[in-house]
Order: structure tokens, then C-alpha cells, then sequence
């Protein structure tokens, strides 16, 4: 993984004293609130409901066990023990006290981490790929451009406070694991048949109040204009996008009022402009960062072992687990390692500082040092050999990590919501801990099969409820949490946004909504159907009358007959 070179060591350090200046004058009243709220947000500091929220960023997923260590070290002694993983691969303190943060900061600095851009008006964290490196369907290695991309964009001047926060996703392989159609800008890079890079750009992506895919703004865009022409792209949006209304601030609604077509005429007027200037990448620079990204000491091995073939066969739990949990790797007698951080009472993405601890030492053990956080909430451990594979599973099941549900219904997505953030109508916890509580049994999620059920607190989304399989959005009624349901979402190649299926629901019913709805699917899937496909083929309506019953056949009439009319 990427190591910082002198200027990374040198800005990161500067930015702690920096933010420690500001804070100490914030403390004494030489700033007021109001002009701390910009400068503590560019270092990742949140005001919550109950505490400061301090926002670590994990670059394009990449994690090493000596920075985890560290992690856990916060977690234990300036937190409560435990830290969140997010939808965005950044990992989450809920509890620092704020004259503590400066301190924190430069602990992360001295193992070449930081807070910088996790939140504000800017270009946040460059999100990836967890498999970026080591999927066999990988056609470009991301990493490396994405690192140029992170530089670039970390303390642009001209880009500090844009209307609205900024999000940029890359991916090079054949399946989409990054949804790059729901970001302000997605990148795919591919070959074409020369074996050029080229990047497909989408822009105008985002999920929220207004859940908009991507639109292709550059089909074949080289891979050495990728940072000017991005840059045409962020200074057409900070010169354009509305500021007057935070709800209309993203490049998403820029787009759409524009229309794709003329938003390419003013990003190519820019463009022309930047175009072969400073930006340009030169393949002396590809090359110097590529060099950050070498694979590590890979043996040679067979890609079978006859102790991991036996306790395929013996063991049911250990099948299970290679079967949800264990996926493809592009050296031989190699595995990746998804460790679930979905555990039955516990928030999806939490782990505790005794779980890091112990899977930085999996990872020093098991996979070269390093780990992968994924935007589903859970960690990686990106090169394990495949005859270790029992082994590993046996240790994982000590630290309760070992759960055999990845891509399944519990697996769930979900915000920290009402029981931290303030900007939530709801709480999101809750919900999906009941959820798993009610889906205990694997034999039946198992054969449920693939559903993505994601949550979010608010219309802000950061569960990705628009794109999972079944949604569900927590919304305010009167002072009560009432929560609205969306199914046929999905994200990768084909993303598309769910759709609600009518009135909101209490939260002690939904259970039940997610019963039934599962109910219905059994019912109505032919053989090796999976629940997304079942909802395209068959519609909403049947789903309708399993959790509202006459009254939502009574709705689907009336429809009926005003369409008639």
C-alpha cells in the first residue's frame, strides 16, 4: 500500500499544528463557532447529537495493521472502546472529547493517517474498489491513479468550499464494486483494444433527498487527462451550483438542470483551457506511485489443498463461510477474506478496540500486513493462502467475526442515524438489530440467497437505502419515527434506485414488512431466482398486498380505474 513520501509526512504534520492553533483559539473565544465550523469540518469534526464525531479517512480502502493498531489504541484510550466503519471506508470515533482531537490527530499523522476532507464542502476521500489489486476480473489497477487522484485533490485551493460536498469513485475491473454511477464523479477505467487506459466518466451521481444516477459525460477520456479534465468538471460546478439552498447544492442538480449535453459544453470550454497543461499526468509520475503499490512476497502454490478440501466437505459452518465470506484471488493458492462486522447486538460496522487489535494481528499473520475496508461495512484481509483458510476461519469465529452472512439479509448497510448523528429523523440501529435478531437462522438466509437490505436515518442516505434490494429510510412524522420502504434497488454494473412501495411504517413492525416481503419472494421466484430479480419480473404490487393487505389493492384499483378514466 501507498507509504507516505516527505511532502505527505511534512503537509500532514502541518495541518495538526494548524488545527491545534485553531482549536486553542476556538477554546479561548478568538474564533466563534461559526468560524471554527469550516475548519474543524475539513478535519473531519462533526458536532453530533451527544458528542463530537471525529472521521478518519481510509483512502480507497487501503488499511495496514500497524494503522489499525493505532486505531485501536484511540478507540481504547480517548473513546469508548469501539470505532464504526462507513459506507465511505472511513472509520468513525463517536466519543473524543474536542480538546482531545488535535492530540489524536497527530497520532494518526506519525502512522500516516489523517481527517483531512472526510467532511465539508470539498473533494472527500477517493473511494475505490476492495478488491482493487487482487480481483481476477480487475482490467486496470486502480490504486495508483486513485492515489495521483487523492493528491491532487487534497488541499486544492481553488476547491476548499464548493457548494456542496464531493465525492469521486474509481474502479478497473468487470463488476462494479465501487457504484461508481452514484458518485459526483465515477471513474471506470478500461482497456481499449490497443491496451490504452481510458476512463468512462460519469458525473451528476448521488443518492439523498434527490437520488439521481450518473449520466457519461466522456466515453474514452486517456488516462493522463483524467486530473485536468476533472478539474473542468469541479470548476463549472463551484462556479454554477447553486449555493442559496443546501438541498439543491450538488453537481447532481446542476446537471439535471442543465442537461448533460450542455454541462459537456462547459466542462469541454474549460477543459480546453487545462487540457495538456500542469495537470497531465506523465508516465514518470504513473510510474513513481505505481512503484508505492508492489504485490507482495507471493508464494508459489497450488490453487487446491487436500486438508482445506476436507474440511470443506466435513464441516457445514467452515462450507458456508468460503462460500459467502471467501472470494476469488488472482494469484493461484490465494484468497480474499471478508471478516463481518455484522454481529447479532451490535451496530453493523462496529468493532471493538479488542477486535482491531486482534485482526491486526490476523493480518500480519494471514495476509502480508494489510486489509481492506468495504464500503458494505466490513474488513478485508486481502491475500490469504488458501490452506490456511481453516485456520483463519477457526480464529475469526473466536472474535466473533467469522459470521457466514456477507451478501446476504443481515449483512446490512446502515447508518449510526438517530442514536448519533443530529442530522437524522430516525433512528437506524435499532431497526437493524431487530432485523437480525428476527433472521437468525442460516439455513433460511442462505436460502433467501444475495439480498443487499440498506438503511439510512435520513434523507441524506449515508445507508445507500436507494440502491439496496429492500431500503428502508427513516423519516419524521409528527415527532415519531416512522420508516418508508423501497425495493429493487441495486448497485454494480446495473445500478438502479429502489422504489417505495407506499405509506411509512412504525418501527416495531418492521420485522414483520421484512417478513413478509420475503414471504412473498419464496412464494412467487422460479428456480435460482434471486429477490431483486423476482421484484423486476413480477412488479411491486404483489409485494404491496403482502404488507398492506385490501388496502393497498384498493389503491392499485383506484389507480387502475383513474388511468382508464
Amino acid at each position: 500500500m501507498y507509504r507516505y513520501d516527505p511532502y505527505d509526512h511534512a503537509m500532514v504534520k502541518a495541518r495538526v499544528a494548524q488545527f491545534r492553533d485553531q482549536t486553542n483559539r476556538w477554546q479561548a473565544g478568538e474564533l466563534s463557532d461559526e468560524e471554527f465550523r469550516p475548519l474543524r469540518l475539513q478535519n473531519g469534526l462533526y458536532m453530533q447529537r451527544h458528542a463530537p464525531m471525529l472521521r478518519i479517512a481510509v483512502p480507497y480502502a487501503m488499511i495496514s495493521a500497524a494503522q489499525l493498531r493505532v486505531l485501536a489504541a484511540i478507540a481504547r484510550e480517548e473513546d469508548k472502546g469501539y470505532a464504526h466503519f462507513t459506507t465511505r471506508h472511513n472509520l468513525q470515533y463517536n466519543w473524543i472529547p474536542m480538546d482531545r482531537v488535535p492530540d489524536v490527530l497527530e497520532r494518526l499523522a506519525d502512522v500516516e493517517m489523517h481527517a483531512i476532507q472526510t467532511s465539508g464542502n470539498c473533494i472527500r476521500n477517493v473511494t475505490s474498489d476492495q478488491f482493487a489489486g487482487i480481483a481476477p476480473d480487475e482490467v486496470v489497477d486502480t490504486r495508483p491513479l486513485a492515489e495521483i487522484i487523492r493528491q491532487w485533490s487534497t488541499f486544492h485551493p481553488e476547491f476548499a468550499f464548493l457548494p456542496r460536498k464531493f465525492k469521486i469513485a474509481v474502479h478497473g475491473a468487470e463488476r462494479d464494486r465501487a457504484v461508481v454511477q452514484v458518485h459526483d464523479i465515477g471513474l471506470h477505467l478500461y482497456r481499449d483494444d490497443k491496451g490504452e487506459v481510458l476512463a468512462r466518466v460519469w458525473v451528476g451521481g448521488g443518492l439523498g433527498r434527490t437520488p439521481i444516477l450518473g449520466e457519461v459525460i466522456n466515453e474514452a477520456l486517456p488516462w493522463r487527462h483524467l486530473l485536468s479534465y476533472m478539474e473542468a468538471i469541479i470548476r463549472v460546478y463551484n462556479l454554477e451550483g447553486r449555493r442559496d439552498n443546501p438541498y439543491k447544492a450538488r453537481i447532481k442538480i446542476l446537471v439535471k438542470a442543465l442537461g448533460i449535453e450542455e454541462f459537456r459544453r462547459k466542462v469541454d470550454a474549460e477543459w480546453a483551457d487545462l487540457k495538456d497543461g500542469p495537470a497531465t499526468i506523465t508516465d514518470a509520475e504513473l510510474a513513481r506511485v505505481s512503484a508505492y503499490f508492489t504485490a507482495p512476497a507471493y508464494a508459489s502454490l497450488p490453487d487446491t489443498d487436500a486438508d482445506y478440501e476436507a474440511r470443506l466437505a466435513s464441516d457445514k459452518a467452515f462450507a458456508r463461510w468460503v462460500q459467502q465470506n471467501v472470494h476469488a484471488h488472482r494469484v493461484p493458492g490465494y484468497r480474499a477474506v471478508t471478516l463481518s462486522l455484522k454481529q447479532k447486538g451490535f451496530a453493523p460496522g462496529d468493532i471493538t478496540d479488542v477486535q482491531m487489535d486482534a485482526v491486526a494481528d490476523l493480518a500480519d499473520a494471514y495476509s502480508f500486513g494489510e486489509l481492506r475496508s468495504s464500503h458494505e461495512q466490513n474488513l478485508v484481509l486481502s491475500d490469504v493462502e488458501l490452506r490456511k483458510l481453516p485456520e483463519l476461519f477457526d480464529k475469526a469465529k473466536e472474535l466473533k467475526l467469522a459470521s457466514s452472512t456477507v451478501g446476504l439479509l443481515t449483512d446490512i448497510i446502515c447508518c449510526p442515524g438517530g442514536d448519533f448523528c443530529d442530522l437524522a429523523n430516525a433512528k437506524s440501529i435499532p431497526i437493524a438489530k431487530a432485523i437480525m435478531e428476527r433472521f437468525d437462522d442460516l439455513d433460511y438466509l442462505h436460502d433467501i440467497g444475495e439480498l443487499d437490505l440498506n438503511i439510512s436515518g435520513c434523507m441524506n442516505a449515508c445507508g445507500h437505502h436507494h440502491v439496496g434490494h429492500i431500503g428502508v429510510l427513516g423519516v419524521d412524522k409528527n415527532d415519531e419515527e416512522w420508516y418508508q420502504v423501497t425495493i429493487g434497488g441495486r448497485q454494480g454494473n446495473d445500478t438502479r434506485l429502489g422504489k417505495v412501495i407506499g405509506p411509512s411504517f412504525a418501527a416495531a413492525d418492521m420485522p414483520d414488512v421484512v417478513t413478509k416481503l420475503l414471504e412473498t419472494y419464496v412464494k412467487l421466484r422460479e428456480p435460482e431466482e434471486r429477490f431483486v430479480a423476482t421484484v423486476v419480473r413480477v412488479g411491486l404490487d404483489p409485494f404491496k398486498l403482502s404488507v398492506y393487505g385490501d388496502s393497498a389493492k384498493n389503491r392499485a384499483n383506484k389507480n387502475k380505474e383513474a388511468n382508464n378514466g
